[in-house]
């Protein structure tokens, strides 16, 4: 008997009949885990099967195989028509979602960090963007100074399209392209 002690392996066991030396089941369905491991893969592979397919797989990776075949067998049994694909379905959705996330986080911390740069030059800038009556010149109304003061706010949308120097995004740069689509959003 491959168990040891006498007492057949699981599978076996299971199958209630005697326990070979070269039983292939011996190795990965002991004796003490009982015959309930290898119930589900009777029931949805049949032992013939699996035997069949250890025998093919090298020794090396026939652990491996059991416990994929095991995982099927348990996921079939849930979801007769699917089995694991839908659990792997539902990953790669997971996946996706968490992917989407992160493009948008770091889309949000490029328009951050990017909000955080200082300007070229400010006074250049100014001056050019600035009417007559604002560019540095006093005028005489105290009204005239206050309708200009918009121009001079950093979170002014123009403002901040002048002052940040516009990326180009790389063929392939997704984050890139979120950059220019959130700035021409901000724009809107």
């Amino acid at each position: 008997m491959a168990s040891g002690a006498g007492s057949p392996c699981g599978a076996c066991k299971f199958l209630r009949r005697k326990c070979l030396p070269e039983c292939v089941f011996a190795p990965h369905f002991g004796a003490e885990e009982g015959p309930v491991p290898f119930a589900a893969i009777h029931r949805v592979f049949g032992a013939s099967n699996v035997s069949k397919l250890l025998r093919r797989v090298s020794p090396a990776e026939r652990c491996a195989a059991v416990v994929a075949i095991g995982y099927e067998a348990q996921a079939r049994i849930r979801d007769p028509v699917y089995g694991c694909v839908a659990h792997v379905f539902a990953l790669q959705q997971e996946i996706a979602s968490l992917e989407a996330q992160v493009m948008q986080g770091r889309a949000q911390l490029g328009l951050a960090m990017a909000d955080l740069r200082p300007p070229e030059n400010p006074s250049r800038k100014e001056a050019s963007v600035l009417p007559r009556s604002c560019s540095g010149e006093h005028s005489a109304s105290p009204q005239s100074s206050l309708d200009c003061t918009h121009l001079n706010d950093t979170r002014d949308p123009l403002f901040m399209e002048e002052q940040r120097p516009r990326k180009r995004a790389h063929h392939g740069d997704d984050l890139g392209e979120l950059h220019d689509l959130a700035l021409r959003m901000m724009m809107d």
